[in-house]
């Protein structure tokens, strides 16, 4: 079976769930309703790209194309477009955003292809008064949303120097933290961690890192050392929620040093 051929397949079948006789559950599906089975999905996708592991990616890819595919069912069953409509939209956008490859342009490398990307999409866009960052998404993540704003900042040159006066801004946004908290002010306290954060995706950023995975990795990093630190607890007849801080901590540190970074 050819790509062409599996993914018509893939559309009948669709068709087929929502249409009279098909499944109840399907025909039942709203736009807003499948909200939730699509944000799960991407996440699913990256959660298998970060674990390198192409079976599944595969798998959760199909059901990644299965939203979409859904969502334009339903708007096709209501006569406002069709999947069709979505894949020539998407074409026309990439062939008109890439004039360094489809057409004449003098942008070569990454910065200048992400600018100029940038500068054709404002021009796309009908003129509006809610200003340079209206077109982003506010229901992303927020260490997602905040690289995004800071990175479309810098396409127009708002931008630190140098990864030096990133790392000193840290420091700045630690110290008026620790202020805060001396303080007790509980709003200053959270404005400053606020800031905090937000310099800290600066630093990201301007390492070519992503603070989204950062933070991912991190996270699945402590769990690892949790799980292993409370089997080894259990090994010694613990329990978790039993045992004080002061074992625990040994415990922890004896699992950090048998685990180090990759």
């Amino acid at each position: 079976m050819t790509e062409g051929t599996a993914f018509i397949r893939l559309i009948e079948i669709t068709a087929q769930l929502r249409a009279p006789g098909g499944c109840p559950w399907d025909r039942e599906q709203t736009h807003e309703s499948l909200v939730p089975g699509l944000l799960e999905e991407a996440y699913e996708v990256a959660a298998a790209i970060q674990a390198k592991d192409d079976a599944n990616l595969r798998e959760e890819l199909g059901d990644l194309l299965l939203q979409v595919i859904f969502h334009a069912q339903i708007a096709t069953e209501s006569g406002r477009f069709t999947i069709e409509d979505v894949a020539r939209e998407i074409s026309d956008k990439l062939v008109r955003r890439h004039p360094h490859v489809f057409a004449e342009s003098e942008a070569r490398d990454t910065g200048a292809v992400l600018k100029q990307w940038d500068e054709i999409k404002r021009a796309e866009k009908k003129p509006s008064d809610e200003g340079y960052f209206s077109d982003l998404t506010r229901a992303l993540p927020a260490l997602l949303l905040a690289q995004k704003v800071q990175t479309k900042a810098a396409r127009v040159n708002f931008d630190w120097n140098g990864l030096g006066e990133v790392v000193a801004k840290v420091d700045e946004e630690l110290a008026e933290t620790k202020e805060a908290i001396a303080s007790g002010n509980g709003k200053a306290i959270a404005d400053e961690i606020g800031d905090l954060l937000f310099s800290v995706v600066n630093l990201a950023r301007k390492s070519q890192l992503e603070a989204e995975t950062l933070l991912g990795t991190a996270t699945e990093k402590f769990i690892g050392r949790f799980h292993a630190m409370e089997r080894e607890l259990q090994e010694q007849g613990g329990k978790l929620g039993e045992a004080d801080l002061a074992v625990l901590d040994v415990i922890w540190n004896r699992m950090k040093k048998a685990r180090p970074p990759a």
